[in-house]
């Protein structure tokens, strides 16, 4: 009979610079994204309403869910991408790794972005502690998704 071990990953060891201000930065970035988002958005928008005139209506059910259906493949697409940032977040010098310092998966990346949205909307409050009590600065979402934010240029 043979012994399975467990293996709790590798920490990703930071240098100091690679989290100054990245709880600053995060917010600029997320707001820079969220103009992004609602961009893209609205010529999604406009081409659908277009389209609809075509279908007799029937692409106007997309509607509904073409603001939450972009913003998470914008965000599970560039995150999981070569670049591991969403462009808000690479024009804040900001990245995002898995724990152990990896590439983050699709996956990953789209969950993190379903528990951001859903954070905010319902435990904002709890979010902004988590955060600021982490010891890595870590929002909430970042911990149930098992990611980490952090400086490119570090």
């Amino acid at each position: 009979m043979s012994e399975m071990s467990f293996q709790q990953p590798a920490e990703l060891v930071l240098p100091p610079r690679a989290l100054e201000g990245v709880r600053t930065r995060r917010i600029f970035a997320i707001v820079l994204d969220l103009v992004f988002i609602t961009i893209i958005v609205g010529v999604l928008f406009v081409a659908l309403a277009f389209l609809g005139l075509v279908t007799f209506g029937l692409t106007w059910l997309l509607i509904p869910i073409l603001y939450p259906a972009v913003a998470l493949l914008y965000n599970g697409l560039t995150i999981s991408g070569w670049r591991r940032a969403t462009p808000g977040m690479r024009l804040m010098d900001l990245e995002m790794r898995l724990m152990d310092g990896s590439r983050t998966p699709f996956i990953n990346a789209a969950a993190h972005a379903v528990l951001f949205y859903l954070s905010w909307t319902i435990l904002t409050p709890l979010v902004l502690v988590v955060a600021l009590a982490s010891r890595n600065k870590r929002c909430l979402h970042d911990m149930l998704s098992s990611v980490i934010v952090t400086r490119r240029s570090s």
